[in-house]
């Protein structure tokens, strides 16, 4: 049967669709199983608490999500973490090297350890205290940046004199320096190494001159009573109770730059009348990753990576290991925040710092 020329042209077509449909189905049988969707590795541990906001903040979390890492914490002061349970722990984060070692005579075991960001301790002050304190010869000031003596403060503390001797008539009671308890919170015990240092002459004390001035460390610290665990803890009730309350504390640099990018409207209430006093001498808080296990060391090399560095200055105040990131600290819009931290000196021995400990949390 001849078919006509439109039967021809429409069986053509039918032909070329089969063809086109067949071969769709050959291209796609062909083609690998789409990968199932991996898990983020878990990652937990102990977290000094001034490191919290850096790890809530959204762009951490969304840099560990493309890591791979679902990262979580337990808040821990960085001597009480190294006696808290391992259990289940991939990772302790404190806040200096002293922590570490301090961990590492208790037997704690790690993979690796990375220093990952660095913050000087200073002290945190109001306007008018830091004012009259001048004037005492306790601080001076070097253009906009405010300077403790260590030797002058230790020295008032140890005469036992008032508020109102140094020039702070608005002062009641002894003069102080508040922190946290130095015998579980990182802040607080590089305090009392400042402190030995300088009954040691301004050297880095040693087991014997922490041993012969033990009474003096003692007598400074029960000038402040009872000692909040964590540095965040205590730069918060520091703003919240003020200066009638606490007129000076230890913390870190870094805390005033976090408050000042992550809570503006806080920062504005207080910016005028806050003081960051650098103490001369100072000393650096390194804050050391410390991975127990492997997926701890997957959070280490997130930690130091470069977007992860340059976050934790520019938007929490953490001189990073890597320098990354560290334009003008002015990008913060602080008064008195010294670009280079003046005089830092190196903390005691491990074993002097062992007994330091020992003495403080006697």
């Amino acid at each position: 049967m001849r078919l006509s020329k439109g039967k021809i042209i429409g069986l053509l077509c039918v032909l070329a669709a089969v063809a086109v449909v067949g071969g769709v189905l050959v291209f796609r049988a062909a083609q690998p199983e789409p990968a199932a969707p991996v898990d983020p590795v878990e990652v937990t541990g102990y977290l000094g608490g001034e490191k919290i906001s850096l790890f809530e903040d959204e762009e951490f979390g969304r840099l560990a999500a493309e890591a791979g890492l679902d990262v979580s914490y337990r808040k821990a002061g960085s001597l009480a973490m190294m006696e808290a349970s391992t259990e289940g722990m991939d990772y302790l984060f404190p806040s200096s090297q002293a922590a570490v070692a301090y961990g590492g005579e208790r037997g704690i075991e790690t993979l690796s350890e990375e220093i990952a960001l660095n913050s000087p301790i200073v002290v945190y002050t109001y306007r008018d205290v830091a004012e009259a304190l001048v004037g005492s010869g306790v601080m001076s000031q070097d253009g906009d940046v405010y300077l403790l003596d260590v030797d002058a403060a230790v020295q008032a503390m140890l005469a036992s004199k008032t508020w109102a001797d140094l020039g702070y008539t608005a002062g009641y009671g002894q003069f102080r320096i508040d922190s946290t308890n130095p015998a579980q919170s990182n802040s607080g015990n590089e305090w009392a190494a400042l402190i030995a240092n300088s009954l040691a002459g301004g050297q880095p004390a040693t087991v014997e001159t922490v041993e012969r001035d033990a009474a003096q460390i003692q007598a400074i610290f029960q000038k402040s009573g009872w000692m909040e665990t964590s540095s965040e803890d205590s730069f918060r009730q520091f703003l919240t109770l003020g200066e009638g309350s606490k007129p000076m504390m230890v913390g870190y640099e870094s805390q005033v730059l976090d408050l000042a990018v992550n809570e503006p409207d806080l920062f504005a209430q207080v910016a005028d009348d806050l003081v960051v006093a650098y103490t001369t001498p100072t000393v650096w808080s390194t804050h050391v990753v410390m991975a127990l296990t492997e997926n701890g060391e997957l959070l280490s090399d997130f930690i130091t990576s470069d977007e992860v560095q340059r976050l934790a200055w520019e938007r929490h105040g953490f001189r990073g290991a890597s320098q990354l990131g560290t334009d003008s600290a002015t990008r913060f819009g602080v008064a008195g925040i010294a670009e280079r931290v003046p005089a830092a000196v190196e903390l005691p021995a491990p074993a002097a710092m062992q007994r330091l400990i020992e003495v403080v949390g006697g």
